[in-house]
């Protein structure tokens, strides 16, 4: 492999068409299907297929025998599947998402979730990094390689349409597609995070998550705070109350020991030395108010904080009118949506269940208390590195960053990572992304890092061309 060659072909492919496909991505409000119930009428989901099935489509001759439908289960979001012939009789499956989160407020005045611009070397807007990139990313690997007359396995790109909302439709999909599938002995997936933008960062595991909506309603309807206080309970009291049952309010620790797990040794390890590379870095990339302090100084614990540790955020909230027009009012309810990041080793779908009890059990004053879990996903732990994997992963980031890979684990989820790991326990694993320092995925001013971009895709095209010289060693 001439990797000068193939810097140079990714390079150019991304300059030239990648990027104005992005930004004509980035335009679509194609909102996860939680955050637009009218998804199917407003068509933005479409349109975001579309572009992309166009692009890959004009790419195919290059790709000889690979094929590109666009799969449609009755009630489902979409799915783009692709499928590129290969040597060999492995599989190798990439994947990546093309659904967005919702616009978020605080976007600088020259930005917007829509609005795709371009500044230096980062491309502003919504999903150009988590994952609108990923479809082209991939491609671009393996055009890269056909370029060269480099041959690899089988390849299949799987792009959904509902991974923010948890990728509930993703297991059907799966189903659905089994023999189409095979049983791929490496995976990509180009929608996790990195560290820096100066070295390929690999991720070794990945939160799950579990969520909902908790209510305390207290009255039918609201009444004169001076009459009422004092006499009826405060439904926003209460429910702090339930919320210290699950979280430290001085600490920010969850307590109950049945949403913790034992962290592994190696993953501590790895914890320590990411934390020698970042620095305070770790603590830095957030955009922080005069004062404000994270939760340690002490480094590894930051990062093992948001890797393997039990996180709660409050991310919405309902019954409370606006300030401005907040009457002396005693409110009937006081309503909170929780997202909750559990440990990669513990089932989401349990650790949804205990909080459900531990929140809605004896509820003070006999209130009326109610949790509605909306989601739930577990995490993934990433297996033991092959040989091969490990040697190309070192090798690529030498090659393309200049630097030495490195590995730690997501504070997100990515719910099909492990589906995929139950399902091709024998698989490895290349998950990795572009989301770094400010990056933003989610809030305001999120942007893809084009070079960072550029630099994955030739580290999927090396690491794709070694998995196919170890399988024709073996």
């Amino acid at each position: 492999m001439d990797t000068t060659r193939l810097s140079r072909f990714v390079s150019d492919l991304w300059d030239a068409e990648i990027v104005p496909q992005l930004v004509e991505y980035i335009r679509i409000p194609n909102k996860s299907p939680m955050f637009d119930a009218k998804w199917v009428e407003h068509g933005y989901m479409d349109a975001a297929v579309k572009l992309m099935e166009d692009w890959a489509r004009s790419k195919l001759s290059k790709l000889p025998g690979a094929t590109l439908e666009v799969v449609r289960l009755e009630g489902r979001t979409p799915l783009i599947f692709i499928d590129v012939p290969g040597e060999g009789d492995d599989t190798v499956m990439l994947y990546g998402h093309l659904d967005k989160q919702p616009e978020m407020t605080g976007w600088a005045d020259d930005l917007g979730p829509w609005q795709p611009v371009i500044k230096g070397d980062r491309l502003y807007g919504r999903g150009g990094a988590d994952d609108g990139y990923a479809i082209f990313g991939s491609l671009a690997a393996l055009l890269a390689l056909h370029e060269q007359g480099i041959p690899h396995a089988r390849c299949v790109v799987m792009i959904e349409a509902c991974e923010e909302s948890g990728s509930y439709d993703l297991p059907f999909y799966v189903d659905h597609l089994a023999a189409r599938i095979g049983s791929p002995s490496l995976v990509v997936c180009l929608d996790s995070g990195c560290g820096n933008y100066d070295q390929l960062w690999l991720t070794t595991s990945l939160r799950g998550m579990t969520g909902g909506n908790l209510t305390v309603q207290v009255l039918d309807e609201g009444v004169h705070s001076g009459d009422a206080s004092g006499v009826v309970p405060s439904s926003f009291r209460i429910l702090r109350e339930l919320l210290s049952r699950l979280e430290d309010p001085v600490t920010g620790q969850i307590k109950p020991k049945e949403l913790h797990v034992e962290i592994p040794a190696q993953r501590v390890e790895q914890a320590r030395l990411s934390a020698d590379v970042l620095g305070e870095e770790i603590f830095n990339k957030f955009p922080w108010v005069d004062g404000m302090q994270p939760v340690t100084h002490d480094l590894t614990e930051l990062v093992l904080n948001r890797t393997w540790r039990p996180q709660l955020a409050v991310t919405g909230i309902g019954g409370m009118p606006t300030l401005d027009s907040a009457g002396n009012v005693l409110r009937p309810y006081t309503a909170v949506k929780l997202s909750l990041r559990v440990p990669p080793t513990l089932s989401g779908a349990k650790a949804g269940e205990f909080v459900k009890r531990l929140l809605e059990k004896d509820p003070p004053y006999g209130a009326k208390v109610s949790f509605t879990l909306e989601k739930d996903g577990s995490g993934w732990n990433a297996p033991a590195l092959s040989p091969w994997l490990a040697e190309a992963v070192s090798d690529a980031s030498q090659h393309y960053f200049g630097a030495p890979a490195t590995y730690m684990g997501e504070g997100g989820s990515i719910p099909f990572m492990g589906m995929l790991g139950e399902k091709f326990p024998q698989a490895q694993f290349l998950i990795t992304g572009v989301l770094g320092p400010h990056s933003n995925a989610h809030g305001p001013n999120e942007f893809l890092h084009i070079p960072t971009g550029k630099k994955v895709s030739m580290v999927v095209a090396e690491v794709v061309a070694r998995h196919h010289q170890q399988g024709s060693k073996a």
